[in-house]
């Protein structure tokens, strides 16, 4: 059996959290896709995550920072970046005109093939 869907499916045009759906998972992987519509990592806090994150800006817009970066990543759709394992990041912005659509992507630094 497969399955199948659209990304773009079923997007609130409000938000007061921001929401994340896993589309798929193993023990290795996890694929979401993160809608967010204008929130941000609060201030003074800082995300870290155990595995890495490879995210993609499909819509909207967003400023990523990293801890050890003075200057803030700007994202706009088809960006990609890859965050290390443990790497302290927080999400400075979204865009609060309309949906920021992610595509993310979480895996152990060692996969098995």
């Amino acid at each position: 059996m497969f399955r199948k869907g659209n990304l773009f499916a079923e997007i609130p045009q409000r938000l007061r959290t921001e929401q994340s759906s896993e589309l798929t998972s193993t023990p290795e992987v996890k694929i979401e896709r993160i809608v967010s519509m204008g929130q941000a990592t609060p201030a003074g806090e800082w995300l870290e995550q155990h595995r890495t994150e490879w995210v993609a800006l499909l819509s909207g817009a967003a400023g990523l920072r990293f801890e050890d970066e003075a200057a803030t990543q700007i994202l706009a759709p088809g960006d990609w970046i890859e965050i290390p394992a443990n790497t302290r990041h927080r999400v400075e912005w979204t865009d609060a005109e309309k949906p920021t659509v992610w595509l993310a992507v979480h895996y152990a630094e060692e996969i098995a093939v």
